[in-house]
């Protein structure tokens, strides 16, 4: 192995480069060039209707590449269901990494999200109806991926240039999916919070729930209590569904620095609303300490004047996951069992199934995601043909229910971090990250070191 790429010092290399970014950008945000590729609207069937094209946005940064020359490598962001400048701006792990590895950064949008909008780029054609939005599936973005990396790899004269993926949430989803399926394209992935085990009945529909009411409860008893919410207790279902937004997001993005993925908010946001709760100053006011844990969330920046309950604004471009939900990506989360904070509930396909109907006109294909990838017996299945994935989980992050949480082999590795949330290895480093997280992201590295390694030298013997 090449020991140039091991990262026993890889934390305090990060946070010296972070510190002089710091000074130099605001936020450390990468100044990508966005570019556009023009896209084949259906990569799997060959009729003229699928040879139509849109132009598919990526950004591309080539500050630390090495250069096609010295075959450097390619680290690739497979895009999520949202604008791809978001994502890029909160997935700093593959900018700090980057000079450590002379690496082009390339983030992908995927299509029908953002500005990489088939049907002419007009989003209201592309959203208009189901024959339209049937072209929206991950198989579609996969290829899409596959297609535009190919080709840019071409365009660089760079085909030894090996390929990682990279991806947190749905995306982290994708990443796994893209090493699974085209192995030939990249040579690794850090698929990070990526429920891929979230379909059927191999994960508990309770679980999601379940983890957001221990995060609050290990927290605070009393304010595990006092976020328990009854039907009969809260009739409007804006409220309920605008508490249950905040707790759940809240949940989910429980950093151990600020943030501003979601929403503005402070380090251990979770611990923050129970100190809302527990604040003597609202004395037995149920409502008080709800809007004073709310505030975390929805205020924490302090500059709302006023809720809009019933606000269903899209500031990060996220509509087409409705139609994604209600087509392939059957993701059971809803039950809640007598102990959680939320009203006791089943989950139910039937349900669901009916919405789909009755918004989109379609039924919902729940087998599709496992027909299609894989997933039950995956540790079995795996093993016998999968390589190069590196699975984290933070288990104070509802979606670890729906992940890898277990070695698979050598080579399909699970990192679990007790006190990890939504995808925070991929976020920027800083100098408050406690140590534990430091330690994720130094094995991370030390994994993908790895993988460069052995492709460098099957590439050649001699490097």
């Amino acid at each position: 192995m090449d020991q140039s790429l091991l990262a026993d010092n890889i934390d305090e290399y990060i946070l010296r480069y972070a510190g002089n970014e710091r000074t130099q950008r605001n936020q450390r945000s990468e100044p990508y060039r966005e570019k556009f590729f023009t896209q084949v609207l259906d990569h799997y069937t060959f009729r003229p209707q699928s040879y139509k094209t849109f132009q598919q946005r990526y950004l591309i940064s080539e500050k630390y590449w090495g250069g096609a020359e010295k075959n450097a490598p390619i680290f690739l962001y497979t895009g999520n269901e949202g604008d791809i400048d978001w994502f890029a701006q909160n997935t700093g792990f593959i900018v700090d990494i980057a000079p450590h590895f002379k690496a082009l950064l390339v983030f992908i949008e995927h299509r029908f999200y953002g500005k990489s909008m088939p049907f002419g780029g007009n989003k209201e054609v592309a959203y208009s109806n189901s024959s339209t939005l049937g072209y929206l599936t991950s198989t579609q973005a996969l290829a899409d991926y596959a297609t535009l990396i190919i080709d840019l790899k071409k365009n660089l004269s760079a085909a030894d240039s090996p390929v990682v993926v990279f991806g947190g949430s749905y995306g982290g989803m994708l990443a796994a999916w893209f090493r699974l399926k085209y192995p030939h394209v990249a040579i690794g992935a850090l698929a990070s919070s990526s429920p891929i085990l979230n379909f059927e009945s191999i994960t508990s529909p309770y679980s999601f729930n379940n983890i957001i009411t221990q995060d609050f409860r290990g927290e605070s008893e009393d304010c595990y209590r006092s976020f328990k919410i009854c039907n009969n207790y809260i009739s409007a279902s804006s409220l309920y569904n605008w508490l249950y937004t905040a707790w759940v997001y809240t949940a989910m993005t429980d950093y151990p620095t600020p943030s501003n993925f979601l929403s503005p908010m402070p380090a251990y946001p979770v611990k923050e609303m129970c100190k809302a709760i527990d604040d003597p100053k609202t004395g037995n006011n149920t409502f008080a300490k709800l809007y004073g844990a709310a505030s975390v969330y929805y205020n924490y920046s302090g500059t709302a004047t006023c809720f809009d309950l019933d606000d269903d604004s899209d500031p990060h471009g996220l509509g087409g996951w409705s139609w994604q939900a209600c087509t392939e990506m059957i993701m059971p989360t809803s039950g809640n069992n007598e102990d959680s904070i939320f009203a006791a509930s089943t989950w139910s396909y039937e349900d669901r199934a009916a919405s789909c109907e009755a918004y989109f006109g379609v039924e919902p294909r729940p087998s599709w995601i496992t027909t299609e990838f894989g997933g039950h017996d995956i540790k079995r299945v795996l093993k016998r043909f999968g390589s190069n994935i590196i699975f984290f989980n933070g288990l104070r992050d509802p979606w670890s229910g729906g992940g890898v949480l277990e070695n698979i082999s050598s080579s399909i590795v699970a990192i679990v971090a007790e006190q990890g949330a939504h995808h925070v290895d991929l976020r920027f480093a800083t100098s408050e990250d406690p140590k534990w997280l430091r330690d994720v992201r130094k094995r991370e590295v030390n994994i993908i070191a790895k993988w460069l390694s052995e492709y460098y030298d099957d590439l050649d013997p001699a490097h």
